[in-house]
């Protein structure tokens, strides 16, 4: 039995006793409201970059003011209002989309500062992940921004948060992996439909996708030696993505021979 076929297994084991819950592995550029300390949620986790937001009147009242020329930002929420039932009469409540314009404090406020103070770790990165990004031919560009992570196809670019955001190092490149498994599917390198075609999130093809990221991802943990770090969340993270797919374990070999052909581009290992 091969490596992938190792991690593939330890997966559906972890599987099969049931996971802990999915966690974001990093502590810093998370979204949040000033006055509350609330992290935001839905899809303001999208329209929001990492920091804390307050409303025009919230900077005001502290004693502070907005930069000049800051643009605001759109928060989102929904209201339950009360209508009636055309046919009936009766009463009811719907819920109706929301939004307010906030800014982002410190950065374009003066007089009032962030009420958190970012964490950052000390640690040293590991040579032998290091050495798998290093080594990845014809790669896509990086950046270490805070709060979140993402691959662009149309940019081909990769971001993660800075390794000095994560209280766990490992949890860092099991992020990186995941990403970097993600940039094998654009269309000038093997042209997975969940990467190169057109997806929604949640749907069927973004889904596989997600499969097939995070056990490639686990496969490049377990060749730097540290997937038994990062194998409770990467089964988490896939039983997510298995509920949307019926919970059709079968999926989990489909992707892990797609996660098995990603790492292999990013290791360079030609089968031809």
């Amino acid at each position: 039995m091969n490596l992938y076929e190792m991690i593939t297994n330890k997966i559906i084991r972890k599987l099969e006793k049931g996971t802990i819950p999915w966690r974001r592995p990093w502590v810093n550029g998370i979204a949040r409201s000033w006055v509350t300390q609330k992290e935001y949620r839905g899809i303001n986790t999208l329209l929001l970059d990492g920091g804390e937001y307050a409303t025009f009147k919230q900077i005001q009242e502290a004693g502070g003011k907005v930069k000049k020329g800051a643009k605001s930002h759109i928060v989102v929420f929904w209201k339950l209002i009360n209508v009636e039932d055309e046919e009936t009469g009766e009463e009811k409540k719907i819920p109706f989309l929301r939004y307010y314009r906030v800014f982002k404090v410190g950065e374009q406020t003066e007089g009032i500062e962030p009420k958190r103070k970012e964490i950052k770790f000390n640690h040293n990165p590991i040579e032998k992940a290091e050495k798998i990004k290093t080594n990845y031919i014809n790669c896509p560009t990086y950046s270490y921004k805070s709060g979140k992570a993402y691959y662009q196809p149309l940019q081909d670019h990769i971001n993660v948060p800075p390794l000095c955001d994560f209280k766990n190092p490992h949890e860092f490149y099991s992020t990186l992996f995941h990403e970097m498994v993600h940039s094998t599917g654009h269309k000038d390198r093997l042209n997975r439909k969940g990467v190169s075609g057109i997806t929604k999130f949640g749907d069927e093809e973004y889904s596989k996708e997600e499969l097939i990221a995070e056990i490639g991802a686990s496969m490049l943990c377990g060749i730097a030696g540290i997937d038994n770090h990062t194998i409770d969340n990467s089964a988490s993270y896939i039983q997510s993505w298995l509920r949307k797919l019926k919970n059709d374990k079968k999926l989990i070999i489909i992707a892990s021979q797609q996660a098995q052909k990603a790492v292999d581009y990013i290791l360079g290992i030609d089968h031809d």
